[in-house]
């Protein structure tokens, strides 16, 4: 009996337990129901004209409340109606038609919505002020900084005369031309290129001269011809040469391996696929090994400090040759004479004095004069180039007169076998400019 009250009592306790917990659950679900009843979800619509509203199944929600006010906007504007009024109270929706006079609105309760739809039309602009017709317009703070640092660094733009030709019109839509940023591109090539010029450096080279030089940078063009590598590639190579001698003494013995090794950190910086060190081994005949190709290119990284990004006349060539405004059927024949004597001037030690820009513009107005085009200096090219006539004449006089002689050098002749076949135009065997060389000019060297 004892233990049968037990049982008794203890089932007792579960029940009473089992109810607080529904108890709780309910009130906990009364609160929840409040709390969702608060954030707006459930809203009371108000009756307009004491006519009963039709009852809505759905609750007006943020999203259904949008798309009702969308339909009326809709249809008001279908219809050319006036603006309506959309009142929502009790889950319901009403819109009622405004009259050209506008009653005074019925109170409205505390916890009913009004939304009021206009129609698109355009709005009465106000009457300017005094006040705001004095004021100057005002620059964006972007505009301004940028004005800035181009007045700091001298890019103040000028206008344009009406008779420039607009070189940049044909690649608008092409991505690669970065058409937006070329002009300060080039600008910044001409603020830089004489940081890394070339002073005359020969004088303190006691193994090698001038001839020597244009021997090996004969014979780099070459080797550039038969990898068939990228013209980015000669002129940098050109460059590293002329760098590395200029900071440091070379033995005679060792000016080939500079021009190997330097044209293998040009390969590196600007080829997809650069040569072999064994491939540079086997075109010297074999002259040095593939350790001394290696550490010449290790010396020379560390005299130029790896500063291996620095404008070539290559970089202002494809921009002045664009200048030049050619025809469509004489381009090739003009970009292949520019670099013709863009290529003899870099192999002559005599235009060491000439920096990448003026390098690059003295090689299109000998092209032009060659080539005979009227006018061979017009203001499309001095407006890109930043060069006169005048001032291009003297560096274009020496390439015309390199190439007068170019025929008959017998030590240095790849730059005119180069471009005197068919796939080149042929352009080394057009007579050199009469113009040009009938004015007196520096004796170039015939060494």
């Amino acid at each position: 009996m004892a233990s049968r009250h037990a049982l008794q009592e203890q089932n007792r306790g579960e029940a009473v337990g089992v109810a607080k917990q529904k108890n709780m659950a309910v009130a906990g679900q009364g609160k929840s129901r409040r709390a969702l009843g608060d954030i707006g979800n459930l809203v009371t619509l108000r009756p307009l004209d004491g006519k009963p509203l039709p009852a809505i199944t759905r609750p007006v929600t943020r999203s259904f409340c949008a798309q009702l006010l969308a339909n009326a906007q809709k249809e008001a504007a279908d219809n050319k109606k006036k603006p309506m009024a959309v009142n929502i109270e009790n889950n319901k929706v009403v819109a009622k038609k405004k009259v050209s006079v506008k009653p005074k609105p019925p109170p409205v309760p505390q916890n009913a919505t009004v939304i009021e739809i206009s129609p698109d039309s355009k709005e009465l602009k106000k009457p300017e002020s005094s006040s705001s017709r004095n004021k100057k317009p005002q620059s964006s703070l972007t505009s301004t900084l940028t004005a800035r640092s181009k007045a700091a660094c001298g890019l103040n733009y000028k206008p344009k005369p009406t008779n420039i030709v607009d070189i940049d019109a044909l690649d608008i839509n092409n991505e690669l031309a970065a058409v937006e940023y070329v002009e300060d591109i080039y600008k910044f090539y001409k603020l830089v290129e004489n940081e890394s010029k070339v002073h005359d450096y020969m004088h303190s080279q006691p193994e090698i001269n001038d001839k020597m030089r244009a021997i090996l940078i004969d014979w780099l063009i070459e080797v550039h011809n038969k990898f068939e590598l990228t013209n980015e590639t000669l002129y940098l190579t050109i460059n590293i040469v002329d760098r590395f001698l200029a900071s440091e003494t070379v033995a005679r013995r060792e000016l080939q391996c500079v021009g190997m090794s330097a044209m293998l950190i040009a390969s590196k910086y600007e080829e997809i696929w650069a040569p072999e060190v064994n491939d540079l081994v086997q075109i010297s005949d074999r002259a040095y090994e593939h350790r001394h190709v290696l550490v010449m290119e290790k010396r020379i990284l560390g005299r130029l400090e790896w500063n291996l990004t620095v404008p070539t006349p290559y970089v202002f060539l494809t921009r002045f040759i664009k200048a030049a405004a050619t025809p469509p059927e004489e381009t090739i024949n003009m970009e292949q004479m520019v670099y013709f004597y863009a290529e003899l001037g870099m192999m002559n030690y005599e235009m060491i004095r000439y920096c990448p820009s003026m390098i690059a513009a003295g090689a299109v107005h000998a092209a032009r004069s060659t080539l005979k085009k009227v006018p061979a200096w017009h203001e499309t090219l001095q407006l890109h180039t930043g060069f006169g006539e005048e001032q291009v004449k003297e560096c274009s006089k020496l390439m015309v007169a390199f190439h007068a002689v170019a025929k008959d050098d017998e030590k240095r002749k790849v730059i005119y076998r180069k471009y005197s076949s068919g796939t080149r135009g042929a352009v080394a065997l057009y007579p050199p400019a009469k113009s040009l060389l009938a004015a007196p000019a520096p004796a170039p060297s015939s060494s």
